[in-house]
């Protein structure tokens, strides 16, 4: 025959539960906003600066290199630019950073291809 096993008697669990942490929609709205603007400051930025390159090379055709030199000094020197026109490079996150860099870096690109066209 079969014996009964002793049932333990269940301890009971620790129940968790989430709580979220303080969301502040005025301090997430104000980083959304200078996000932007800073971002709006980057694309004027490579606008100019792929328009300067695309007239170096126009110039001669053998100084290209010096545009792509161009913009990575730029790149180089963000941070510095941006204090420079009073923004504060502290509240912006490191992800913020490198996504401006890559934004810098291709729009300023395509800049200079488009001001070597024929039309311009």
């Amino acid at each position: 025959m079969a014996k009964k096993r002793r049932r333990e008697e269940a301890e009971p669990e620790d129940t968790y539960e989430f709580e979220p942490p303080e969301f502040d929609e005025r301090e997430f709205l104000l980083k959304d906003l200078y996000g932007t603007k800073v971002l709006m400051v980057v694309a004027l930025l490579a606008i100019v600066v792929g328009i300067i390159a695309s007239l170096i090379q126009k110039a001669s055709n053998d100084l290209w290199f010096i545009g792509i030199i161009l913009m990575f000094l730029t790149i180089f020197l963000f941070k510095h630019l941006m204090t420079a026109l009073r923004f504060r490079v502290d509240l912006m996150d490191q992800k913020m950073l490198i996504g401006n860099y890559v934004i810098f870096l291709l729009l300023s690109l395509g800049v200079w291809i488009i001001m070597l066209n024929p039309p311009f």
